[in-house]
């Protein structure tokens, strides 16, 4: 009966995709692996998420220039790193639904669009947060 019971639970995990519980600082471990894994692959895979590294290496000594305070310094770092953090994103959205098909269907399309915009977005913010803390004076 036992048996049975973690037959059905072990098939219930490979079916749903459930984890085994592990120590927090195993899954700790883990989780700085998996991403530093995604940092090294999306660096190497994606000319747009490159780009945005070399931005970030201009942006953090312009940003002492610029900036006149410690928290305008990190606002404008921020900024940048939010840019690849949505770039991020978008290099996820854009793999999976090339998984799921490669084939044009109308909401791969929308998917896609949809995530470019959050990245065009995102810089259009960089803009403004750059252009205010220049321009303002009280950063």
């Amino acid at each position: 009966m036992q048996d049975a019971k973690n037959d059905q639970h072990q098939t219930q995990e490979q079916q749903y995709g459930l984890k085994q519980s592990v120590s927090v600082p195993t899954r700790l471990i883990n989780a700085t692996r998996y991403s530093l894994q995604g940092l090294k692959t999306t660096f190497r895979k994606e000319q747009a998420f490159r780009f945005q590294l070399f931005c970030l290496l201009i942006a953090i000594p312009l940003a002492f220039v610029i900036a006149r305070t410690a928290l305008g310094v990190f606002l404008l770092i921020a900024s940048v790193v939010f840019v690849m953090i949505v770039e991020l994103l978008n290099t996820g959205i854009e793999m999976i639904v090339d998984r799921v098909g490669v084939e044009h269907h109308k909401l791969s399309g929308r998917s896609k669009d949809a995530a470019s915009a959050a990245v065009f977005l995102s810089i259009l913010t960089v803009g403004a947060f750059w252009l205010f803390v220049l321009f303002s004076g009280a950063l």
